[in-house]
Parts: C-alpha cells; structure tokens; sequence
C-alpha cells in the first residue's frame, strides 16, 4: 500500500506527516531518517485501527480517484 507523505526541511532536520491519515507524523535528521520513521508510524498507526474497530461491523468499499 502506498501513501502520499509531505516532507518538510527544519533546522532540526525533517517533519514528515501523512495528510490521508490526520495525526500521523514524525521526523527524522536526514531525509531517508524520516522517511524511515513515517513508515514505522503508518504501521502503527494502521494496526491501532485496526485494534480499535475488532469488533464492529466494518466494509470494505472500492474508490476511483
């Protein structure tokens, strides 16, 4: 699964969000850091929604963009 993430430069370093998941961001000192920790945060930001919709009725539906 792909994701469009949104790098941004800082003194610090960098800021890296993910807009198509709100409040998953992180950052890094170089850019393959940040890169690198985005995908550690979409994938627990993926299992945590995954723990909290168990047990619900959930769909699956089909989007063309």
């Amino acid at each position: 699964m792909q994701y469009k993430v949104v790098l941004r430069r800082t003194d610090e370093g960098y800021s890296i969000s993910c807009p198509g998941l709100p409040g998953c961001w992180s950052q890094g000192k170089t850019e393959q850091e940040a890169l690198e920790n985005i995908r550690d945060a979409i994938a627990e930001y993926s299992a945590a929604v995954v723990e909290s919709i168990r047990d619900v009725e959930a769909r699956y539906v089909e989007v063309a963009v």
